[in-house]
């Protein structure tokens, strides 16, 4: 006995180096802090997007190895190999895809969740953590205008949070697997890929899928998604699930959100919005106009990583009645008997794929506590108006863009009728993107490559807009010449 006693306080010895001392956290935490310092105090003169050649790979230089290197070479590492090259997500310029955020006051909500290590899964191991993300997930309920026994889960992305709602829309109608190859779902081309990822992750990948036409501003037609379901109806099928969009990716279109809800209350079809990109503009009086209806989704998706600008790793999914969260996700476990013994509050374990669970809320929680909403919404109205600026100026260079923004995003390209053939619209991007001050992106919308501006990070403000404008010109001259 000894001898074990002795190997196991020889292996503690070698465990304890996990445990730096007080001194040695201060010496690597204000390394870090200094160099997140050093980031910030000039962001907005930083490229945006950074062509290297090497992109990163030096970083393989350095493996993984038996014992560990300084902070500062750590630091150093990650400066070169991970924070230079490619993208700058914190940067005003990004202005591709839909730009996520970063606000500060997030990743100290990260830093605390991390260093406390919050188990946010059932409420009997962490109250405190699981009354702030349930209180967090009513407030998005109210935002939405959803009723009282709403409810919903704090996830990792919209994917996942989309995922979520195809399991509950399935087992709400009680989809059973010899259902599948009868059971329709309706979706349309601007629906985000990460909904026909979920519906073949659920197990639904044998559903017919209809893509309903869309109107002349990329939006739903209703007048074709009845028919469609009528038809299917009288072929025998069985309609279930219609996903309709509060912001598309491609052109950030609004589907007739009141329309589509009738119908599928009128036919017995669960209704989906997605509104990842889109739904945080509700927090603004245009918004609010624009997205009415929402509150007429079976589900909805919502992201703070994008419309609150939050760093990545968080999106929200909201269900109209919990009960249909419950039947997709609870679940019953011997060894964890005691830690549903008299509790009231819902646990996030009993309403989502996840037992084992990050306390993620933190990172929503703090910035909404320390800033109050009212800077969010004046953001979110600011990236309202700079895209309806950008609409007017892109035109008076010449370009065309034939879809006045209904949120923040702006699809623009350089007429044929001025050589704007494909190539010379690629050549535009490809060119802004060396450039690097400003990141933009593409589509193919009518089968012609068109350029885009989605403007939803939060340091994006008029001079950023200004400047893209006046790169467009100036590759716009060069490539003419």
């Amino acid at each position: 006995m000894t001898e074990v006693r002795d190997r196991i306080l020889q292996l503690e010895a070698g465990s304890r180096l996990l445990e730096p001392n007080a001194l040695e956290r201060e010496a690597a935490r204000d390394q870090v802090v200094l160099y997140a310092e050093n980031f910030l105090s000039k962001v907005d003169s930083l490229k945006a997007y950074n062509q290297t050649e090497d992109k990163g790979v030096h970083l393989l230089d350095s493996p993984i190895s038996e014992t560990g290197i300084d902070i500062s070479d750590a630091i150093e590492l990650i400066r070169e190999n991970v924070d230079r090259p490619g993208l700058n997500p914190a940067s005003g310029g990004h202005l591709a895809y839909i730009p996520g955020g970063g606000i500060y006051y997030s990743s100290l909500g990260d830093y605390m969740a991390a260093v406390f290590n919050r188990y946010a899964g059932v409420f009997y191991a962490s109250p405190g953590a699981v009354r702030m993300e349930n209180m967090l997930i009513r407030w998005l309920c109210d935002v939405v205008r959803y009723p009282a026994d709403s409810h919903g889960n704090l996830t990792t992305s919209g994917s996942l949070a989309n995922l979520i709602a195809v399991v509950v829309a399935r087992d709400a109608k009680d989809i059973k697997s010899a259902d599948i190859p009868r059971s329709v779902i309706y979706l349309s081309k601007q629906t985000h890929h990460s909904i026909d990822k979920g519906i073949r992750v659920a197990g639904l990948g044998e559903c017919p899928i209809r893509f309903i036409e869309l109107d002349e501003r990329k939006k739903m037609r209703v007048d074709d998604l009845r028919q469609h379901i009528e038809a299917d109806k009288a072929s025998g099928l069985n309609p279930f699930l219609i996903v309709s969009s509060a912001g598309t990716t491609d052109v950030g279109a609004i589907d007739p959100l009141p329309e589509i809800a009738a119908i599928a209350k009128e036919h017995g079809l669960w209704h989906h919005i997605d509104a990842a990109y889109g739904g945080f503009f509700i927090l603004t009086d245009e918004g609010r106009r624009k997205l009415k209806g929402i509150d007429l989704g079976d589900s909805i998706v919502i992201d703070p990583h994008k419309g609150l600008f939050l760093p990545y790793g968080l999106g929200v999914v909201l269900v109209r009645n919990v009960e249909d969260l419950k039947r997709s996700f609870s679940f019953h476990a011997n060894y964890m008997q005691d830690a549903f013994t008299g509790i009231d509050e819902l646990s996030p374990a009993e309403l989502s794929p996840e037992l084992t669970k990050h306390f993620r809320g933190l990172r929503l929680w703090l910035p909404l506590k320390l800033h109050g909403v009212a800077p969010f919404r004046a953001c979110l109205d600011e990236k309202l108006a700079l895209a309806k600026y950008f609409y007017e100026e892109i035109q008076k260079l010449g370009f065309e863009s034939d879809l006045e923004p209904e949120l923040s995003v702006v699809t623009y390209r350089w007429p044929a009728s001025k050589g704007g053939t494909d190539e010379f619209n690629k050549q535009i991007l490809e060119n802004v993107v060396a450039d690097g001050r400003v990141f933009i992106s593409s589509t193919i919308l009518d089968g012609k490559y068109t350029l885009r501006l989605a403007c939803l990070a939060f340091r994006t403000h008029l001079k950023t807009v200004d400047t893209l404008l006046t790169i467009l010109k100036e590759q716009v001259d060069r490539l003419s010449a």
